[in-house]
Parts: structure tokens; sequence; C-alpha cells
């Protein structure tokens, strides 16, 4: 029986990253040893889409306000791309301190969450 996800984020600066986590998105976490935190995470979807090729994977945080969601961040000094509009979201990317992008979207789909 499956039990959960595991999402492996790589970052040529995981420290930072893992204090983003932390201190800035308040994610709970565990001390796995040695300060490796693994942090709990909302609740998920996943989806399938067509590509050309397997194993590229994207993580986007969904959020019911969007707008709202990137001005708390910019008070925070998170920098977000700008915002695209598609029929199934509101989408934008957040830089992480290790220079990665994460997705942060408000569906305007039906979500599979409870």
């Amino acid at each position: 029986m499956i039990t959960g996800a595991h999402v492996v984020i790589y970052s040529t600066e995981p420290d930072a990253d893992r204090a983003f986590f932390r201190d800035i998105l308040k994610f709970s976490s565990v001390d796995a040893g040695h300060g490796w935190l693994i942090f709990a995470m909302p609740a998920a979807e996943v989806a399938f889409h067509p590509s050309e090729k397997n194993d590229v994977h994207e993580l986007y945080f969904m959020c019911d306000d969007l707008k709202a969601m990137m001005a708390s961040l910019k008070e925070k000094k998170v920098a977000c791309g700008p915002v695209h509009e598609e029929r199934w979201g509101s989408i934008t990317k957040m830089t992480l301190p290790g220079g990665g992008k994460i997705g942060l979207y408000q569906p305007k789909h039906p979500t599979a969450l409870k």
C-alpha cells in the first residue's frame, strides 16, 4: 500500500533552500540526521502531461489566491516571475535561495484535493 509521496529537489545550495522551506514557507520538518531536514508537504495531486521525453517532472504549490500569496512572498523578499494566465490556472515561479525555481499556481480547474 502506498502511504505517501517523497519529493526530491536537487540544489546547488541545499542548506539555503532548506532554510527557505523552514523559515519562509513555514513547512514543518524532521531532522533525519546531521541537519538533513525532511519537510511535511501540503496535500498533493499528480497530473500526467504529454512530453517528447520521459523523466521530466515539475513541482507546483497550489494556492487559493495567487496575488495575495505573491504579495506575502514579496514582503519576505522572495522573487516571483511574471504571472501567466492559462485556461487551467494562473501560474508563476518563485526563486529559491539556491537559484532553483518552484511553480506556484491558482487552479481554475477542479482539483482532486478533498
